[in-house]
């Protein structure tokens, strides 16, 4: 395959690249990533050689249009994305840039080149809120996004679904359940719990710290993402909602203040470092997925939570400390 990785020097993205180019060295790479503060060039330094990498917006045209032609792209992975909760409340501004003007921008590029397959990675977010006890949601139900960033997210959803049907656009979605692993940007939940407990400084967690989230560690999405790039997705003639949209879960719920607590434990660093915050505007108690048909391609989380996590507190350990010393 000739592969447009968007956001591929992001978090998940950047494990995408790095994973893919291991098991598949014959594709084609091209990672498009405008390098905003959550995301590192870095990050792709052992496969440098393998890649061609472009700085670039994918709400730009010009870059879009002349590299899938240039390059002969055939498949497109978008994980190109404004993704911080609480920048999206102070700020909606950049999420409806890249979320929804970035994501019409590919699909204008796919309506133009109509052999390209479009897989676009989305968010558990864009379902909203399940209250305790409530079924795990699937990708049939309605989409109730709580925040401007799971709003964005939900319209580029719709503009896809939309092309789909009216442009026949050869596209899926993914929507993923909380990830968490190496790379992940600074200023979300676990790397601010890793790097305020290694400072010993407070640890701010919202309300109560009963809200509950479904971790997934990002190699393990990685590995669905291709387990679905390699599946073939029925055409737009098909039901929308049978062979184009894929939940992808863990199905390993904790509560944020039990994740706290599991972190401090790693670090040796007493519970006395929480500090209880007053809650976020719109915030989501629980988020749950059904992903009985991403399951059923073969697909099933590997690496459970607690050695997940070890890893994680590791690479920030590493990275907090090369950091300093620099």
């Amino acid at each position: 395959m000739n592969l447009l990785v968007t956001g591929g020097a992001g978090f998940i993205g950047s494990h995408f690249v790095l994973r893919h180019c291991a098991q598949f060295p014959k594709d084609r790479l091209v990672v498009l990533d405008k390098l905003t503060y959550a995301a590192d060039r870095h990050f792709l330094d052992p496969v440098k050689d393998q890649i061609t990498f472009i700085e670039g917006d994918i709400a730009d045209q010009t870059i879009v249009f002349n590299l899938l032609q240039e390059k002969k792209i055939d498949t497109i992975v978008d994980f190109a994305a404004e993704t911080h909760v609480d920048n999206s409340i102070s700020d909606p501004g950049p999420f409806l840039q890249t979320n929804v003007l970035g994501v019409q921008n590919l699909i204008n590029a796919c309506r133009a080149r109509p052999q390209i397959r479009f897989l676009h990675i989305s968010t558990d977010e864009v379902y909203g809120d399940v209250g305790e006890g409530g079924r795990p949601r699937t990708v049939g139900d309605p989409l109730v996004p709580s925040s401007p960033y799971a709003a964005s997210k939900a319209a580029g959803d719709l503009l896809i679904i939309a092309a789909m049907r009216t442009y026949g656009i050869h596209a899926a979605i993914t929507r993923c359940t909380n990830n968490y692993g190496p790379h992940q940007a600074a200023e979300k939940f676990i790397p601010t719990i890793i790097r305020s407990a290694l400072a010993d400084k407070p640890i701010p967690v919202y309300g109560n710290g009963r809200n509950k989230r479904d971790w997934l560690f990002v190699t393990d999405h990685c590995d669905a993402v291709e387990k679905i790039l390699s599946t073939d997705w029925a055409f737009a003639d098909a039901a929308i909602h049978s062979g184009h949209l894929f939940n992808i879960s863990a199905d390993d719920e904790r509560e944020n203040l039990a994740v706290v607590r599991a972190i401090l434990e790693v670090l040796g660093k007493p519970e006395s470092l929480i500090s209880f915050v007053p809650d976020r505007p719109g915030h989501d108690w629980r988020y749950a997925l059904d992903s009985s048909a991403t399951r059923a391609l073969g697909w099933a989380p590997k690496v459970p939570f607690e050695k997940g996590l070890e890893e994680t507190v590791q690479w920030y350990r590493s990275h907090v400390r090369s950091s300093s010393s620099t």
